[in-house]
């Protein structure tokens, strides 16, 4: 079996604003993210709760970072999400997962 290095990691989870088109939210599309975990940024444009607290952790993000995380809310999450450090989970990791990484005292990918 493979190791997952995404679901130690999280430290992309609470390293980054995460902002997506409201076109997302599951108020207006099956599957979408749940209304509850964003906070309006503009009138088309939505951020997931707590990635723009200082430090930065996305509400959706549970367990600890760099041991067992998970994401609460992982088939519903938002695009940056889904398009962040494709091969992160492969151990390939790229300059943002990587400067996360280091965000939290984490070695690179």
């Amino acid at each position: 079996m493979r190791e997952d290095h995404c679901t130690r990691c999280g430290a992309c989870c609470a390293a980054f604003r995460v902002d997506f088109h409201h076109s997302e939210l599951a108020s207006r599309e099956a599957g979408g993210v749940p209304d509850a975990m964003v906070v309006p940024v503009t009138a088309t444009l939505r951020r997931m709760r707590g990635t723009d607290e200082a430090p930065p952790r996305c509400v959706a993000l549970e367990g600890e970072i760099g041991r067992s995380v998970r994401c609460a809310i992982y088939a519903r999450r938002p695009s940056p999400c889904r398009d962040f450090a494709p091969y992160a989970a492969l151990g390939i990791g790229d300059d943002a997962c990587n400067r996360a990484r280091a965000r939290h005292g984490l070695p690179p990918l």
